[in-house]
């Protein structure tokens, strides 16, 4: 039997994927949850093999339920918005639904997931179905100990590399998040933040002075009294964001 959840808080539609999988008798769901909150605890809980997916719910959305997972299952986004299909190539969606879709759209996603078990590849996503635009970041959310925090980016004073995570560095205390400096740059504004070294990404509106340190290089003066590396690239690129 397959284990499966279905996490949306709109009921009609989350009928809709139960009475779909009807057709499919080898799944078995397990509970259906009305936003993120509940959908972690079921998950902890059931330990999945597959998760259909709402982007926008109550509390958290569904990409920062998937963030706070050690191991995510298997995952089917379900939305009624196109503008997350890049965001969810990039968590390893196995496909990415369209609301309303079609009993035979459902049951193409279906057989991808089938198909893919087999063969044991959870890298294989619907690149043809996801070719939108990724939003912007107004928020992250961390994991602290048992309590889960909201934060939102403007009070990030600067993000620093540490091995496969990235500490936020906020004016109230430093949270840890595991992903990649590439991925975080990618969801912030570039208007609002600039990545100034390898290992440190800035709020601009906390840079208070910069100077020459060594050759090339420049420190970063941030409104908490840091003091941050610049590289020459990151020189050249805080030049052309400040109009300096």
């Amino acid at each position: 039997m397959i284990k499966t959840l279905i996490i949306d808080d709109e009921p009609l539609a989350a009928g809709i994927v139960q009475e779909y999988l009807r057709d499919f008798p080898q799944f078995e769901v397990m509970e259906l949850c009305a936003d993120g909150f509940q959908g972690m605890k079921a998950i902890q809980q059931h330990k999945p093999d597959l998760i259909f997916l709402d982007v926008q719910m109550p509390k958290i959305t569904g990409f920062e339920m998937l963030e706070l997972l050690d191991e995510p299952p298997a995952v089917i986004f379900t939305t009624a918005f196109d503008q997350y299909a890049l965001k969810a190539f990039d968590a390893k969606a196995l496909d990415y639904l369209l609301k309303p879709f079609s009993q035979a759209r459902f049951r193409q996603a279906i057989e991808r997931f089938l198909e893919n078990q087999e063969t044991g590849n959870r890298e294989e996503s619907a690149d043809q179905e996801l070719n939108q635009l990724a939003e912007k970041s107004n928020r992250l959310v961390v994991r602290v100990k048992n309590d889960i925090k909201i934060i939102p980016v403007q009070d990030v004073n600067f993000f620093e590399a540490e091995d496969d995570y990235v500490a936020i560095h906020t004016s109230v205390g430093k949270y840890l998040k595991k992903m990649t400096m590439k991925s975080l740059e990618e969801s912030l504004d570039a208007g609002k933040f600039a990545r100034v070294h390898r290992s440190f990404i800035i709020n601009l509106n906390g840079i208070t002075g910069i100077e020459p340190y060594e050759r090339e290089t420049y420190l970063l003066r941030l409104r908490g009294g840091e003091q941050i590396p610049v590289s020459k690239t990151g020189y050249a690129r805080l030049r052309q964001v400040l109009g300096l």
